[in-house]
């Protein structure tokens, strides 16, 4: 028997089994309400929120009770834009206990946990709903009509043929032109719809100096290499006649040194494009990590503001603008954006290319990249979400590295370390209590990126791909596939895993592809893994068990890396023994207590009715 603790302490997260109005107007109050098992001797709540910077308490009612769990309700009041709140919790048996988004305490703890109500405008609702696809356009597909890539190759490129291994060679890195093109991805659209994804995100179209294109010649016109400005429209065009909606990604942090604001600043000191970049105190332009090739942006400037986001035809709103227009933006290193010594505007960027976005295109999604902890930058005014690598890849590659690779992550010199999965769960806990509940839930998840190690690469087994598959695709947030995980590509490192995609399926790893289906399919039927609460139930070494629920239905999901056999109390999962099986990796008996075990790595998913009083 395990210990049957999780599923028998109080709960609340941000979700609407817990909050009436997840997105509320300044001034109103909402109904918040807490689940109290009768088992944690809790007899008497209330709520603490901050106003104006001073904590104030009031009393929460039980609204409701059962044989298992009483459920009590009080009210939040959203006088600031961001109201923080948590619970303190009393009891004979229990004594005084807060409960936070990290879960119960028995002594004081900061607020940086607390849960959060956010009066800014909501991020849009169909990103909840969302699947994204993650390609990189000159690696993804070659359209019918290509010409030889010696003939468009660019002054910078290498022409390679589709079949060429990628080099290691960090001189070459990012030269190398394989030709994919937009008209390919066209072409390859139904592989979309086959596997069930929702959202197309590409990696940058604009001209620039390689094939990654982060270091950007401009900003108003597609690559020609990659078809120019009409097959980005016909690229949308098709994927919204298919129902699928298309992400752009935009270097707001830098240029690239062939950018035309750039050369005309290095052109002429007295150009207006001069106070559009940050010089040192030697007058020496500053660029990115020190990469020449990329000079850094002054968000200080007026002009840069006007060009980037808030003229008519500026960048942000051009692209979005019209039936073929992007559903939104991916900000590359958004968490540098607008910092450089004494100069943060990080925030004012945020908040000022979110109101280019909603004005015009008003559902428009907007992710920014953050590879740590990004609680600072999160607090819902400026972007919607983040590409949470902190609070969901790393700790999942913790748990799931083969334990004899340990690849180093996204620039550290520290190998990542091998933990079990209490310590995955708690990780993921703490990062993502630090910020509003919804930032959480509009935040991609990601097992991998075109910047990092594939997934395949970094596991020992198929079984372990399709573990991380379940995770990706059960826990809340947005899940993001990067193109080629679904087939088991590999990539020792960033620029590795950049290969390009192999359209003959008889390389791809159909198992993996086939789980991918199952359980994007799983997400697309059932709301709990969409828009459900979230709560563990059991964490071990080689195992993780949870709930996703709304006030109708209950999903259960059991995550391994190794072989496991666990019982939980059968009284703390009502109506498991009504279950219905959703993705079959595991198994479930009921006799008396519930019994969950599985011979290998891999996923299980049950879901069945419960109505929450």
């Amino acid at each position: 028997m395990t210990d049957p603790a999780p599923l028998r302490r109080p709960h609340h997260d941000g979700s609407a089994l817990y909050v009436a109005d997840p997105a509320p107007r300044p001034g109103q109050r909402v109904r918040v309400r807490v689940r109290v098992p009768h088992a944690s001797g809790v007899t008497e709540v209330h709520l603490r929120q901050v106003t104006d910077g001073e904590p104030e308490f009031r009393p929460a009612t039980r609204v409701a009770s059962d044989d298992l769990e009483s459920w009590w309700e009080a009210e939040v009041v959203c006088h600031n834009p961001v109201t923080g709140y948590r619970f303190v919790l009393s009891g004979e048996t229990s004594g005084y206990q807060w409960l936070n988004g990290t879960g119960v305490h028995d002594r004081d703890v900061p607020d940086a946990a607390d849960f959060r109500l956010v009066t800014h405008d909501p991020p849009p609702d169909w990103a909840l709903d969302a699947v994204v696809y993650q390609v990189y356009p000159d690696r993804f597909a070659r359209s019918a009509a290509a010409p030889p890539v010696t003939q468009v190759a660019p002054d910078w490129a290498i022409p390679a043929g589709w079949d060429d291994p990628v080099t290691a060679e960090p001189h070459l890195a990012g030269r190398q032109l394989f030709g994919g093109d937009l008209d390919g991805i066209a072409e390859h659209l139904d592989h979309l719809e086959r596997l069930g994804v929702t959202t197309l995100y590409l990696t940058p179209f604009f001209p620039a100096g390689s094939s990654h294109r982060y270091d950007a010649a401009t900003f108003d016109a597609v690559d020609p290499v990659l078809g120019g400005d009409e097959a980005l429209r016909r690229l949308v065009r098709a994927a919204h006649e298919r129902g699928l909606r298309v992400l752009g990604d935009l270097t707001t942090n830098h240029t690239g040194d062939r950018h035309e604001w750039f050369v005309a600043a290095q052109t002429d000191p007295a150009a207006p494009e001069r106070d559009r970049y940050l010089y040192d105190e030697t007058g020496d332009y500053v660029s990115w990590l020190g990469v020449p090739s990329l000079p850094k942006i002054d968000h200080e400037s007026t002009s840069v503001a006007e060009r980037l986001f808030d003229a008519p035809d500026a960048t942000v709103r051009r692209w979005l603008a019209g039936p073929d227009g992007l559903d939104g933006w991916r900000v590359d290193v958004a968490n540098m954006t607008g910092r450089w010594g004494a100069q943060d505007v990080n925030h004012e960027v945020a908040r000022r290319m979110r109101r280019a976005v909603q004005e015009t295109r008003a559902d428009g999604l907007l992710i920014a990249e953050h590879c740590h902890d990004h609680s600072r930058d999160v607090d819902g005014d400026g972007w919607h979400g983040v590409m949470n690598y902190s609070g969901f890849t790393r700790p999942l590659w913790t748990w799931l590295r083969h334990p004899g690779t340990a690849p180093s992550f996204l620039g550290s010199p520290l190998m990542v370390p091998r933990l079990g999965g209490a310590a995955v769960a708690d990780t993921m806990d703490e990062f993502t209590a630090l910020v509003p509940w919804r930032s959480r839930a509009h935040s991609f998840t990601l097992v991998g990126s075109h910047d990092t190690t594939r997934i395949r690469t970094l596991v020992e087994s198929p079984d372990e791909v399709i573990a991380a598959a379940g995770l990706l695709l059960t826990l809340p947030g947005v899940p993001m596939i990067t193109y080629g995980d679904e087939i088991g590509m590999l990539g020792s490192f960033g620029e590795d895993g950049r290969r390009p995609m192999p359209w003959d399926e008889s390389r791809w790893d159909n198992r993996i592809f086939a789980a991918y289906q199952e359980l994007i399919r799983a997400r697309r039927d059932l709301e709990p893994l969409r828009r459900g609460g979230m709560r563990w139930v059991h964490t071990d070494d080689d195992v993780l068990v949870f709930l996703r629920e709304t006030a109708e239905q209950v999903a259960m999901v059991a995550v391994s890396r190794a072989a496991y056999r666990l019982g939980v109390p059968a009284r703390d999962l009502p109506g498991v023994d009504e279950r219905r099986v959703v993705v079959g990796g595991a198994a479930l008996q009921v006799d008396g207590d519930v019994t969950l075990s599985s011979d290998r790595a891999g996923v299980g998913v049950w879901v069945w009715s419960r109505e929450v009083p």
